[in-house]
């Protein structure tokens, strides 16, 4: 019961984004996925999603080859995600900008609508319902942007960056949301993330990619022990206070 990636290589023309790249996500579980710019983490979720396909290897969704299946049609089949920029229906308010994604998931309007105002109750974010999605603040926007990708109940949840520009205080208050998403409603979420700190904060199994590559994996002790991620990505002064 998982989605993963197997063995997956992916080419730009003569540029090679990722090379026998494999992790795998389960219900439940939280994932994070670090790496320098460019190191391919957005390549990555875009292949998971449906918008990038593969040139060697496969994407996995609980045993099915579904490397082949438009963006579209694996969202229906229970994969959702973020994009680094919140990408809101700037003409419409929050309420509708869940709905019409759960209308365009098959519910009815009255359906999606009834999800929607629970999603954003069970976020803390009711008060939102009403605004104009072209008027929030950032925080609310990449808030709400998560609650969007929560309609249709999805199986797993990618989720692009979602603490860029955030506070440290906003970033450990979207640390808690993540957990209770895994926890509360048994979605497992892979986490790209710059902010180091919150992904080990929140993720029992880390992999560190590094030029299309996965040159580390494993939890919070493995990844600030690991001399290639310092190399890479982390530093030679990472601590464990980071």
């Amino acid at each position: 019961m998982a989605l993963a990636l197997d063995q997956v290589g992916v080419a730009f023309g003569g540029f090679q984004a990722l090379t026998g790249v494999t992790l795998s996500l389960s219900p439940g579980q939280v994932v994070g996925l670090i790496g320098p710019n460019g190191a391919g983490k957005t390549t990555c979720v875009n292949t998971l999603t449906g918008f990038q396909r593969p040139t060697t290897g496969r994407v996995v969704l609980e045993g099915a080859d579904v490397s082949a299946l438009s963006a579209h049609a694996i969202r229906r089949a229970g994969v959702a995600r973020t994009f680094q920029a919140g990408r809101l229906f700037s003409g419409l308010d929050v309420l509708d900008n869940l709905s019409c994604t759960g209308v365009g998931l098959g519910q009815s309007r009255s359906e999606a609508e009834h999800e929607a105002s629970d999603l954003l109750a069970w976020m803390g974010i009711a008060d939102l319902e009403s605004r104009s999605a072209a008027g929030l603040p950032y925080t609310d926007e990449r808030r709400v942007a998560i609650a969007r990708a929560l309609m249709g109940r999805p199986r797993f949840l990618l989720l692009d960056e979602p603490a860029a520009g955030m506070s440290e205080k906003e970033a450990a208050d979207l640390a808690a949301l993540i957990r209770r998403i895994a926890a509360e409603r048994g979605i497992g979420c892979l986490l790209i993330e710059h902010n180091v700190g919150l992904v080990l904060s929140v993720a029992a199994d880390v992999v560190v990619l590094d030029g299309g590559r996965v040159i580390e994996r494993g939890d919070r002790k493995v990844i600030l022990g690991s001399a290639a991620v310092r190399e890479a990505y982390l530093g030679a002064n990472v601590t464990e206070a980071a």
